[in-house]
């Protein structure tokens, strides 16, 4: 008789209850063990390894444990995937289709432990769609009804959960604000429209109030209408239930400023590894973290220079080793490592490690190496 090796696959949409003793995972997982016993006689055994996704919902694939499932079975680990119901393993008819053709390439199978149905012939795949279909537009109007309740309570003012914003406590499900923070966020906004510069927020924040925030943060913050007292929906904004720490002038001049910083779009200038051959190889002896290529505009000319992220990232007064020119470090750099590229135990000690089946095609261009270099 042929061993059929079993994986049982659970999941569940949310993390309630997955803290309890005997929870909805468990009773799936013991529901489908009950279920392969029963078909001990056909040679069924459950495999030993457990695919149980807690708080992942049915309506995509990015899942662990069936990510580690699917692997398995294109292994050939795996012969039958039992679950509880259809949709627990998906709820979305395009990814059933996607699964079918990874499990009848590998010749897999899956069983339901609740829905008894054979895919054998044209009725039993009928129903399975059936099933299938309603578990999608049961996701669908789901999905439908929150997204509704949502944009509902939104239009009241109210805050629907999530992280709490700087500034703010939460208190049955209310934003309070929370005074040592409501004063920093205050603070932030005076600063930035006394010096203009999210890098002197940054110092100045972190010389008053000992934290350190990155630029980015810092700018977002600057943004946010939930220090108006105002509840954000998509491109709409309404009165909050919450207090206000900020005023509407303050708000309005920050965003002026902002604005006007704004305006020139910046062009990604890295996308083909056209400036700094450091890049990601540089560290800062100052404070130890890599150093990439930024742009600095002056007299109408670009100007490259290798900086650390923490300088780039909380503020140039994090690293007092500023900032070096690309060009000069790149050079300094192709002035030592052409003599050496040249010597050809160092060559071909290099190409041994790192190119084995291309020695001859490299020796070739290093040793005209000045005509490749700069492509």
């Amino acid at each position: 008789m042929k061993e059929v090796r079993c994986a049982i696959y659970t999941r569940k949409s949310t993390e309630e209850g997955l803290d309890k003793e005997f929870n909805t995972l468990e009773a799936q997982r013991e529901a489908g063990e009950n279920y392969v016993l029963s078909q001990k006689h056909q040679g069924w055994k459950i495999i030993p390894e457990h695919y149980d996704d807690g708080g992942f919902s049915g309506g995509n694939m990015n899942r662990p444990a069936l990510e580690r499932l699917l692997e398995d079975i294109n292994a050939g680990k795996v012969d039958m995937i039992v679950v509880y119901k259809i949709d627990r393993l998906t709820r979305s008819l395009t990814d059933f289709s996607k699964m079918i053709e990874i499990l009848e390439k590998n010749n897999c199978s899956f069983v339901s432990v609740t829905q008894n149905f054979n895919t054998a012939d044209s009725m039993g795949r009928l129903m399975l769609n059936i099933l299938l279909s309603f578990a999608q537009f049961e996701r669908e109007v789901s999905g439908e009804r929150i997204r509704d309740k949502v944009a509902a309570s939104k239009k009241k003012g109210m805050w629907m959960g999530g992280a709490v914003p700087t500034g703010y406590v939460a208190i049955n499900k209310k934003l309070k604000i929370k005074p040592e923070e409501g004063e920093m966020i205050r603070f932030m906004f005076e600063s930035y429209l006394k010096h203009k510069s999210i890098t002197a927020v940054c110092k100045l924040v972190k010389d008053n109030y000992g934290i350190e925030y990155r630029r980015e943060m810092i700018k977002r913050l600057l943004k946010n209408p939930i220090y108006l007292g105002k509840v954000k929906h998509k491109n709409e904004l309404y009165d909050g239930q919450h207090p206000a720490i900020i005023d509407q002038d303050t708000f309005d001049k920050v965003a002026e400023i902002r604005a006007s910083k704004d305006v020139a779009k910046r062009s990604c200038l890295y996308k083909k590894n056209e400036v700094g051959i450091l890049r990601g190889i540089l560290t800062c002896g100052c404070c130890h973290t890599r150093m990439t290529p930024t742009v600095s505009m002056g007299h109408g000319r670009r100007r490259y220079y290798y900086t650390s992220t923490k300088a780039k990232y909380y503020g140039y007064h994090t690293c007092h080793n500023g900032s070096v020119a690309v060009a000069i470090l790149d050079e300094a750099i192709i002035q030592i490592i052409t003599p050496m590229l040249k010597d050809a135990h160092i060559l071909n000690g290099l190409i041994k490690q790192i190119a084995p089946d291309k020695t001859k095609e490299l020796f070739k261009i290093m040793h005209i190496l000045k005509k490749y270099w700069q492509r």
